[in-house]
């Protein structure tokens, strides 16, 4: 393995003039590193450098690196020639796909009892279609991929899952918390479940949750929301041996964060540890290689490892890409994607998530009678809700901001993240949660009927204005809902009400439900960013329905009312930045 481990190394060296420090994005030399999967993805063979990497081998991989060997050696300066690579793939790989049998969920049924409590006859009608739609993105893998896991970029699980859609063949961590509550929505338990044990699988197998299910992910997460999966799925079923059997591996993935995507950070005399985003892989993605190699183009080495780092850590973040991960040459909040530096920032939602899940693991122990465990998890959310005030807090904005390591700053452009400690939950002072109300009010971002944008920067990247995408309206509406104030309980519902509108206005256009919105156009998809916007789609499906049935009864497809003043341009000329 050592020797295969250096071989990957020095072909990368040799063709795409870059050596890496760090370990490559996983041990394969097709599908993470060398010769084959540099030529192909340079010649761009396909509109989309996934399709590649999902490919499924015809023979072992090490017949494969020979046949290309001898393809290259008779190629001028060992460059195939885009003919030649079409060839060698219709002999060595099968198209993507290939890897998965027909499933269609066992658990899913006609009429989910949530659908009765939709007032509106056309939501409701188009609440079932959502409903049908857990079907088409049934995915089951072979038992092949089990048997010789070497032919496949997929990695096996032993239950059916419901993937997002589109390029998105596989499970996707994050997006399938949003599934999950879905899915239990639709009264699939079974199917649930059977995803919750796929996410504990991995993390008895590689000690974390990769972002998805390809190897080409085995070395970076996304935001760690397991902890939450288990929690909807209690909170279904009060099933507690299925809790008692889960908590360890909760633990498990909680200590891997601890260890591995933290830091101390030392504010007003004081030391606090908070987490980051961080993974140390220096070359680039396999499934977006030519768009990290051209990005790239006339840096230095050190640059180039250092980017391509950054990039593999924003995609861990699930914002891959966004204005919020620049810091420019002056540690500003600005620049272009080549000032990705995410790994020099202390975000606001992921602590408020790791909050949530210090205090979700302490509930889980108290439900178990262990009450010296939950107290410990009890201590370790009272640490983090004084850091995310030491560090994060800001008393004259009234909300809390994205903390830079190089700086030892905030950055206070807007975004919705900024209130992911509301909810969370993780404040000390109800005030605190009031102000960041009056904060939002005041940034800008309400002034859009469709949604709130992801920033108020047009970056062309697709976590920026004019983007809206559904994990991201979803917290923020769960939580203004969550709190006592009669105003913030409207905006939750007002903002309910216009992304319900948008979703469904969408559909009626394109009969398809999108990952992405745009807060301009009513029912118009989003866009930007390294790919066309995909149909599907999970979490935007779980997060339509779960606002259906909280506020089915309200909800109408044909209002367009907001409180009074929420669409006013405030004080948009002093904060809003469409570059």
């Amino acid at each position: 393995m050592r020797r295969l481990v250096v071989f990957c190394f020095s072909a990368v060296a040799l063709l795409a003039g870059v050596k890496s420090a760090f370990p490559p994005p996983c041990d394969s030399e097709i599908y993470c590193t060398g010769p084959i999967l540099h030529q192909v993805q340079k010649a761009k063979l396909f509109d989309d450098d996934k399709y590649f990497v999902d490919m499924k081998l015809k023979a072992a991989p090490g017949d494969v690196l020979s046949a290309f060997r001898n393809l290259s050696s008779e190629a001028p300066n060992m460059t195939v020639l885009p003919a030649k690579l079409q060839e060698f793939l219709s002999v060595y790989f099968e198209k993507p796909g290939t890897e998965f049998e027909s499933w269609t969920p066992p658990d899913w049924h006609d009429k989910p009892k949530f659908l009765g409590g939709i007032t509106d006859q056309k939501l409701r009608d188009w609440a079932e279609k959502i409903h049908n739609l857990w079907k088409s993105l049934g995915r089951k893998i072979r038992v092949d991929v089990k048997d010789h896991p070497e032919l496949y970029s997929q990695i096996y699980l032993p239950h059916p899952f419901v993937v997002p859609g589109g390029r998105f063949r596989e499970v996707y961590y994050w997006d399938s918390y949003w599934v999950i509550n879905g899915l239990l929505l639709s009264e699939m338990t079974e199917t649930a479940y059977g995803m919750i044990q796929n996410f504990l699988y991995f993390v008895n197998r590689y000690g974390f949750i990769p972002n998805g299910g390809r190897i080409y992910y085995e070395r970076r997460s996304q935001p760690p929301f397991l902890t939450l999966m288990v929690e909807s799925f209690y909170q279904t079923t009060k099933d507690k041996d299925f809790l008692r059997a889960a908590l360890p591996i909760l633990e498990q993935e909680y200590r891997f964060w601890m260890q591995n995507r933290s830091v101390a950070v030392t504010v007003n005399g004081a030391e606090h540890v908070l987490n980051r985003y961080h993974v140390q892989v220096g070359l680039p993605r396999p499934e977006s290689y030519t768009d990290d190699l051209e990005l790239a183009e006339g840096l230095t080495d050190d640059r180039k490892e250092q980017l391509w780092m950054n990039l593999h850590v924003g995609a861990e973040s699930g914002w891959d890409f966004t204005s919020r991960w620049y810091i420019d040459g002056d540690s500003h909040n600005s620049g272009t994607l080549r000032e990705t530096r995410t790994s020099q920032i202390l975000p606001t939602d992921l602590n408020a998530l790791m909050c949530l899940n210090e205090k979700t693991l302490a509930s889980f122990h108290r439900i178990l009678g262990d009450g010296d465990s939950a107290a410990q998890y009890d201590q370790a959310a009272a640490r983090r809700l004084g850091a995310i005030e030491s560090v994060l807090w800001d008393a004259e904005r009234g909300v809390w901001f994205d903390f830079n390591l190089m700086t030892h700053s905030k950055h206070f452009e807007f975004y919705p993240s900024n209130l992911a400690p509301v909810w969370a939950q993780c404040y000390s002072r109800p005030e605190m949660a009031e102000k960041a109300v009056q904060y939002l009010k005041g940034s800008g971002a309400l002034q859009f009927p469709n949604g709130v944008p992801t920033s108020l920067k047009d970056s062309g990247q697709q976590w920026d204005y004019p983007n809206a995408w559904p994990p991201l309206q979803h917290m923020l509406i769960n939580g203004l809902s969550k709190l006592p104030s009669e105003d913030a309980k409207q905006l939750a519902f007002d903002l309910a009400q216009r992304w319900i509108k948008t979703n469904w206005l969408a559909y009626i256009k394109y009969d398809a439900m999108f990952e992405k919105y745009d807060v301009n156009g009513d029912g118009k998809p989003g866009g930007g960013g390294e790919y066309e916007v995909q149909l599907g789609f999970g979490w935007t499906n779980g997060v339509a329905l779960q606002l259906l049935d909280q506020y089915g009864e309200t909800l109408t497809s044909e209002s367009t009312r907001v409180s009074s003043g929420l669409l006013l341009p405030l004080v948009i000329s002093a904060t809003l930045t469409l570059q």
